[in-house]
């Protein structure tokens, strides 16, 4: 698969090359599901669980409408063009979701365990320190390249529910929250494995990460800027190597 247009174009830094942007669990009505320590964990042992038909059915209808607000925002789902879009009627799906507000807030969780599946999971298995906070980086990186002609949920839904109130901006908060929490774990790590100077304020590295992943998708999504992951890596390593100590580079 071809990275979308201002994204895959002007690759010269070394992590572009192979950039592997393909999400692992798309599409599956049997979905394996990761979370941290600090979140729910529904999955049984070997992190897979299988569906029944009825929860197949349930599962379908949140794919269909993770597309829908990939695109038109979490605000744009309604019954009847979900209804539309999986051949059903309204009281179909009426019937897996009892409001609106409970499939949108089903639509965040189903975004956040992919997300997670993608992005977290996988780093897990790397050494603690500057190789898992990489990881963690080139495989969110990876990520907001395949969504970007779509755009992601996050940071949609920030713009929708920033100045609103509700429990769609709650779950939402949590979520947004719980990541910048397994960050803040991943820059105190390699602080605590001194491959980051001890006076290393994680939170504000943090902020930073996050300021490079918001321009990556506003500078591919709206500007379709010609080497926009390239540039996001060149911003990681130049803001590792001012919280570095000179001999880890």
């Amino acid at each position: 698969m071809s990275a979308p247009e201002g994204l895959g174009r002007g690759r010269s830094h070394p992590r572009c090359a192979g950039l592997d942007i393909k999400p692992k669990f798309e599409n599956s009505t049997t979905v394996r599901i990761f979370f941290d320590r600090q979140w729910l964990n529904t999955a049984n042992q070997s992190g897979w669980v299988t569906l029944g038909k009825g929860e197949q059915t349930r599962a379908g209808i949140v794919d269909a409408a993770l597309q829908i607000a990939a695109q038109q925002g979490l605000e744009g789902l309604t019954i009847g063009q979900l209804a539309e879009h999986r051949q059903m009627s309204k009281s179909g799906v009426f019937a897996h979701f009892g409001s609106r507000e409970e499939l949108q807030i089903m639509v965040l969780e189903a975004h956040e365990a992919r997300f997670i599946a993608d992005v977290l999971r996988p780093a897990l298995a790397r050494p603690r320190g500057l190789e898992r906070l990489t990881a963690i980086f080139e495989a969110w990186v990876a990520r907001t390249v395949y969504t970007a002609p779509h755009g992601c949920i996050f940071i949609s839904g920030a713009a929708e529910y920033d100045d609103r109130s509700g429990p769609v901006r709650d779950v939402l908060v949590r979520m947004v929250r719980g990541w910048q929490r397994e960050l803040v774990r991943a820059v105190s790590q390699a602080i605590e494995s001194r491959q980051l100077e001890a006076s290393t304020d994680p939170e504000q590295v943090v902020f930073e990460l996050h300021g490079i992943i918001l321009t990556l998708h506003h500078d591919g999504r709206l500007l379709r800027s010609s080497g926009s992951a390239e540039r996001a890596y060149r911003a990681f390593d130049r803001l590792m190597l001012s919280f570095a100590p000179e001999q880890v580079f």
